[in-house]
């Protein structure tokens, strides 16, 4: 979320809360409605009360029109949701992150010891990819070098497919399955 939409989420979110509870008190007679009326002509009559009240008005109606009509989706990366813009002189490709995630998949699956493997991409704000892998993995696996493996080889096969740098390759081992776990699930 960019700051201007956080920005836009507080105010709004403190003036719904301010509304609701003055609203809340009136309608249980907390708050007498002379009150309520004497508060707010004092404040319009006082020209520097009404003029941060205007600042504020206004404020908000530019973060609402803003909101409403100007989405910022973090999805989206150069024009495309949920994929990658490669251009060049004879055109553009957009690589989905579902491709680049499967062909992550496909390169872990390719390691013996390795088993039930997800993937995830995303990018950072210099548009770099990182790669999170969630896998189990044989008893008899050495993890470290497995990891080193899965690593190198998971950021060649995506550089040689698809041109893409990889900043990052993160393993996460989930589970560690021994020979009579998987003489069970057979």
């Amino acid at each position: 979320m960019k700051l201007l939409d956080k920005i836009g989420l507080l105010i709004f979110s403190n003036l719904m809360l301010i509304i609701s509870i003055i609203l809340c008190l009136l309608i249980f007679g907390w708050l007498p409605v002379d009150t309520m009326y004497d508060i707010t002509k004092l404040a319009l009559n006082d020209p520097i009360t009404t003029n941060v009240v205007l600042a504020i008005s206004i404020i908000c109606i530019v973060l609402a029109i803003k909101c409403i009509f100007f989405s910022s989706d973090k999805n989206e990366i150069n024009g495309v949701k949920d994929g990658i813009l490669l251009k060049n002189a004879d055109g553009q490709l957009v690589i989905s992150k579902t491709t680049l995630e499967e062909l992550v998949n496909n390169v872990v699956k390719g390691f013996d010891s390795a088993q039930e493997v997800t993937s995830k991409i995303t990018l950072d704000e210099e548009k770099n990819l990182i790669v999170y892998v969630t896998l189990n993995v044989k008893e008899n696996a050495v993890i470290k070098e497995l990891s080193n493996n899965l690593q190198t080889k998971i950021k060649t096969a995506i550089k040689k497919t698809s041109d893409l740098e990889v900043k990052e390759v993160n393993i996460s081992i989930k589970e560690l399955h021994t020979q009579e776990t998987q003489g069970l699930e057979q």
